[in-house]
C-alpha cells in the first residue's frame, strides 16, 4: 500500500488549539432534539467549551446544526464517525472537528483532504503506526479503560513520544487525573457530565454544576 498524501501539519495545529481549551470534552448523545441547545449551553456556561456530539441518534446532525448556531463560542465536534459519508455530513453541518472510534484507510484518506481535522480512534500501537504513516499525530485512545488505560498510553509514549491522545471510554471524575497527568495526554472525553437521568429531567442547572466542578478540578 502506498500512501500518496500526508495530513497537513496545520490540521494537527488546529486540533491542538481546540484541545488546549479543554481538559475535559463532554461526549454527548442527544436523544431529544429540544435538549441539544439547553444542554450545550449548560456545559459551556459551566466552563466546558469543547463538546463532542455522537452520531448515535437520528437527530444528531440537526442537533449539531442548532448548537453551532446557538453557541458560537464553543468548539463542536462530531463523534462516532464511521465512514467518509458521515465525515462529509459532519463537514456540512459545520463541525469544528471529527472523532472516530477506530480508523480505516478510507477515513484516513478522506481526512487528509478534509478541511475539518479528525481525531482518529486507536487502541493498539499498530493502529497508531498506521495513522502515523498518513501524517496523523493526534489520536483518540478508545475504549480507554478496557484497552489498558493510562498505563497503555504511557507505554505508547516510549516508541512514539510525539503522538498525543484524548482518551475516551470509561473515564470518570475519579480516574481522569491519572490520564491528564501524562505528558502525551491532551484532554479526556467523558460521558459522566451528561447523566441520562439529569438530561431526562432537564436539570440544566445540575449539569452546569457538574461542568463547573470538572472545569475547576481539571484546569491545568
Amino acid at each position: 500500500m502506498t500512501i500518496d498524501k500526508q495530513l497537513p501539519s496545520t490540521r494537527t495545529a488546529e486540533l491542538d488549539s481546540i484541545c488546549l481549551k479543554a481538559e475535559v470534552i463532554p461526549v454527548i448523545t442527544i436523544e431529544r432534539l429540544e435538549d441539544a441547545v439547553p444542554l450545550g449551553r449548560a456545559l459551556v456556561e459551566g466552563g466546558l467549551t469543547v463538546l463532542e456530539i455522537t452520531l448515535r441518534t437520528d437527530c444528531a446532525l440537526e442537533a449539531i446544526k442548532r448548537m453551532k448556531e446557538a453557541l458560537p463560542g464553543a468548539s463542536i465536534g462530531v463523534g462516532t464517525v464511521l465512514t467518509p459519508a458521515q465525515y462529509r455530513q459532519a463537514e456540512q453541518v459545520g463541525a469544528d472537528f471529527v472523532v472516530t472510534p477506530g480508523a480505516t484507510d478510507a477515513l484516513y484518506r478522506y481526512g487528509v483532504e478534509s478541511p475539518v481535522p479528525m481525531l482518529p480512534g486507536v487502541s493498539t500501537i499498530s493502529e497508531l503506526m498506521t495513522g502515523w504513516q498518513y501524517g496523523y499525530r493526534r489520536f483518540k485512545f478508545f475504549p480507554a479503560e478496557s484497552s489498558g488505560g493510562a498505563k497503555a498510553i504511557k507505554a505508547f509514549g516510549a516508541p512514539i513520544p510525539e503522538a498525543r491522545f484524548c482518551p475516551t471510554g470509561g473515564i470518570t471524575v475519579d480516574n481522569a487525573e491519572s490520564y491528564l497527568s501524562l505528558p502525551n495526554v491532551m484532554c479526556v472525553g467523558g460521558s459522566w457530565l451528561t447523566p441520562k437521568a439529569m438530561v431526562d429531567a432537564e436539570d440544566w442547572d445540575g449539569i452546569r454544576e457538574l461542568a463547573r466542578q470538572a472545569a475547576e478540578r481539571f484546569h491545568h
